[in-house]
């Protein structure tokens, strides 16, 4: 079945949150979650980079209700302050989309001391979500959208010992880890929510080979090594565009058939138009156990479900 935007519901009265969407995949998310008449929050790191995100959408939605919030995924107190903040302005989240993320970075550690990869792409996203948490279950039928990549297939694990990979790391498993995580994070989100019969859906969705700013920080920064300079070669040569590539995150968020527990990607794996995928890695509610014992352990924040 073919997905458009325009033919999605009307989003007017609902209240969404995208991380990261001043650039690349988020801004294209923002663009077609507003363009349905949601008031869509964009949540960025930099705040001049957020408000001239926002100025450009207007440019081209001129109608929009679009605001901006500061956002910094690698401290846990500007993600508590952001969850503040939003409280103060609105009661309810119908829509998040944990989209932001770094790729294969030079070894480095947050304010709070996580490995920078796993502490903004999960531990990250895992704080804002459970900050938000009281929002979302006031919504009528609240989503919640995990952005993961098709590199959760280069880790076969999550190194639970040492999660921060103090003891050897590598950028690309780092990488792979935090996408790993992503996925049971999602995946874990909505078995839960299944076990108490909740009304709030947890999807995933990975976005193929797609031409962002992801391939040229990775190559700017020098964490990639040879692999990332090849990778940015590919995706400029073969890559799809951000505005297809962010199909497979954007219908995960805004097809009324989509379902609690559907995992969203290109068709080809690395392009073609949106579809549901299916997931394929056994021994998930033990992992997922893991992760939320460590998660809980690093952040301090447990998910009220």
């Amino acid at each position: 079945m073919s997905f458009s935007v325009a033919q999605t519901p009307d989003l007017s009265g609902k209240v969404a949150l995208v991380t990261g969407g001043n650039a690349g995949l988020g801004y294209e998310t923002v663009k077609a979650i507003a363009s349905r008449g949601a008031h869509t929050i964009l949540a960025a790191r930099n705040p001049q980079k957020g408000q001239q995100a926002r100025e450009a959408l207007l440019r081209t939605l001129p109608n929009a209700s679009i605001e901006v919030l500061d956002l910094d995924l690698a401290s846990l107190a500007s993600i508590a302050e952001t969850a503040s903040a939003f409280a103060a302005r609105h009661n309810q989240l119908d829509i998040l989309v944990n989209n932001a993320g770094l790729m294969a970075m030079p070894e480095s550690r947050t304010v709070d001391g996580f490995e920078t990869q796993f502490g903004v792409n999960h531990l990250g996203h895992w704080a804002l979500t459970g900050r938000l948490m009281p929002a979302l279950k006031r919504a009528e039928r609240a989503r919640i959208v995990t952005v993961t990549s098709s590199a959760h297939h280069m880790s076969f694990r999550i190194n639970f010992e040492d999660p921060h990979l103090r003891k050897r790391y590598s950028a690309w498993n780092a990488y792979s880890q935090s996408k790993l995580a992503n996925y049971y994070f999602a995946l874990g989100l909505h078995r839960k929510f299944q076990a108490v019969r909740s009304p709030m859906s947890s999807l995933l969705a990975h976005p193929g080979f797609s031409q962002t700013n992801l391939q040229v920080e990775t190559v700017k920064q020098g964490g990639g090594g040879w692999a990332g300079d090849l990778s940015l070669r590919l995706v400029n040569a073969i890559g799809m565009t951000a505005e297809v590539g962010v199909l497979p995150q954007v219908r995960a968020t805004l097809d009324p058939g989509a379902k609690s527990g559907e995992f969203y990607g290109p068709k080809w794996l690395a392009s073609g138009p949106p579809v549901a995928r299916g997931y394929r890695r056994p021994g998930a509610d033990r992992i997922i156990a893991r992760l939320w014992e460590l998660s809980e352990r690093e952040t301090g924040i447990a998910i009220d479900i």
